[in-house]
């Protein structure tokens, strides 16, 4: 018999349900990476881009005081070609390597084993809550993770704020809106989010994750390299988009078959950083980042031996890295680190 009884979520609800639902969720049970996925990330583009944040990771290390025990933290490792790469140049510094304690930070099983299998020969600490981590110095590397966390949006209307739901009966699923105190929301999460905006677009869990990160980084030092794609205006905007198959996809269609992401707001990580107090940040466009790690010198020495189609991939895929109308611009690099700390490689 069908029923026309409506059933609503909230837009985040929706997003998490789709995307990590235990049996139908988009990256619990499909390898999402490469050319059979629905996108390619920068560590599968080349391995340079590995190498660069390998070396930044080094440095940074060296400018914590190259404390003899520390925690390397990678947030959603996905399909682990990262830390593949990590690991094999952190060899060639066997004090650092030392000292190393690898973590993943990871909630997919499917993933889990992907990387697993990849990494079988190294010694890593997977985990599902960052609790779970030893009390000691902590760099972490979140590369397109801030983007796969569900998402909130808010719209104001003569004078009153509404939050976007998803609604879904036997017969369609379509967006709708429910009124919403935004005042006592804010009093919630503790912040004025509503501030010279008439849109409202963030995750929620997104900004736990910074408000605990940095809370370990205060206590015990260390920072977190964030990279990923995003804007730093201050208006927030609509960045809500599907992706199926390298392709833009209705965010309705496809539910758990397509990955559900957004754009970051880097002005608004900016203010939930200040916010906390007794951290600095910087942050840079990937080209210039990558740019300023070496990339296209290392480049130029990878190929120089090469012959021309092996040299012709090579600058084409560092291209992709670092061109403004690829990845060069859209991609932001974000380092927050201690107060006392000067570091600014790459920035």
């Amino acid at each position: 018999m069908k029923t026309d009884k409506i059933v609503s979520l909230p837009l985040d609800k929706f997003i998490s349900n789709s995307m990590y639902n235990k049996n139908s969720g988009y990256y619990m049970k499909k390898n999402p990476f490469g050319k059979k996925g629905d996108f390619i990330t920068a560590p599968n583009v080349s391995r340079l881009f590995s190498e660069m944040i390998a070396i930044w990771i080094v440095s940074f290390w060296k400018s914590i005081g190259s404390p003899k025990e520390f925690n390397l933290i990678e947030l959603g490792a996905g399909n682990a070609a990262m830390m593949k790469i990590l690991i094999e140049s952190f060899k060639k510094f066997p004090s650092f390597f030392k000292s190393c304690r690898l973590v993943i930070h990871e909630i997919s099983p499917t993933l889990k084993n992907i990387q697993k299998k990849k990494l079988s020969n190294s010694n890593i600490n997977w985990i599902n809550d960052l609790k779970k981590i030893k009390k000691i110095p902590s760099i972490f590397v979140a590369n397109e993770f801030f983007d796969a966390l569900a998402i909130k949006q808010f719209q104001k209307k003569g004078g009153l704020w509404f939050e976007k739901f998803v609604s879904l009966n036997k017969e369609k699923t379509f967006f709708s809106e429910e009124k919403i105190n935004m005042k006592n929301y804010e009093r919630k999460i503790d912040f004025r989010i509503s501030k010279n905006q008439n849109f409202i677009e963030y995750s929620e869990l997104g900004i736990n994750y910074l408000k605990q990160i940095s809370k370990i980084i205060k206590a015990r030092s260390g920072g977190i390299l964030i990279i990923d794609y995003g804007y730093t205006e201050d208006k927030m905007k609509n960045t809500l988009q599907a992706l199926y198959k390298h392709e833009y996809s209705d965010v309705l269609a496809k539910i758990g078959s397509s990955d559900i992401t957004h754009n970051i707001n880097f002005r608004l990580f900016e203010k939930i950083i200040k916010k906390l107090g007794g951290l600095k940040h910087s942050l840079t466009t990937q080209k210039e980042f990558l740019t300023k790690m070496g990339i296209n010198e290392r480049a130029e020495i990878i190929a120089k031996n090469q012959n021309f189609l092996k040299k012709a991939d090579i600058y084409y895929r560092l291209k992709r890295l670092t061109d403004e109308k690829q990845m060069g611009k859209l991609f932001k690099v974000m380092l927050i680190k201690n107060q006392n700390n000067n570091f600014n490689l790459g920035f």
